[in-house]
């Protein structure tokens, strides 16, 4: 995987790395972001990220965070929030965080002060009598998007803070879904109302 030293001419381009220029590219990025500096793809990505927020809370060390954030990096979100323990598993990530901003946040009320201070509704996601079809929600462009951890699911601070709570469709013997996949699919619910065309590799 990767592309070898660069051949030919030395390129005259600020976002270009000179080592990995020289020593080739081996990370997992698309072919346009080949030898750029880590800060001009973040850059790069700033300047397109889409205006929705996904969180997690972290009570218990919730190993699903960090197929999360690699899952927010794949649609290019805002941020992602960690509610609660402060460390998580970044093997799952894939180095995928250092391409997007992780916040933390000590408390429900900390997070929930945030959200309201960004003007930003909260989602949540989860199974409760009162949650409305996933499905057939009418996502809000600008929104963070809120999911428990692997087993209690959301907190009821979360859930009391949630402008709505939505649930996924499930067909089989079971009243779960894994946590991260979950995250992946709400992620994808707002994309395919608001996401748009992907850019091109």
């Amino acid at each position: 995987m990767g592309v070898p030293p660069w051949e030919g001419p030395w390129p005259d381009d600020a976002r270009l790395d000179p080592e990995l220029l020289a020593g080739g590219d081996r990370r997992n990025v698309l072919d346009r972001y080949r030898y750029w500096r880590l800060e001009a793809i973040v850059a790069e990505l700033d300047a397109r990220r889409h205006p929705f927020h996904v969180a997690i809370e972290n009570w218990q060390h919730d190993l699903n965070i960090g197929t999360v954030v690699r899952t927010a990096n794949a649609f290019n979100a805002a941020g992602v929030h960690v509610i609660g323990r402060r460390r998580w598993n970044r093997r799952g990530a894939m180095v995928t965080d250092r391409y997007l901003h992780v916040h933390h946040h000590a408390s429900v009320e900390e997070f929930t002060g945030w959200a309201a201070g960004q003007g930003l509704p909260v989602i949540g996601v989860d199974l409760f009598p009162e949650s409305v079809p996933l499905e057939t929600f009418d996502f809000p462009r600008s929104c963070v998007l809120v999911f428990g951890q692997e087993g209690p699911g959301l907190s009821e601070e979360v859930r009391a803070a949630s402008e709505a709570v939505l649930s996924i469709a499930q067909y089989g013997s079971t009243r779960s879904i894994n946590a991260g996949v979950a995250a992946g699919i709400a992620m994808h619910g707002w994309i395919r109302q608001h996401g748009g065309p992907a850019p091109s590799s």
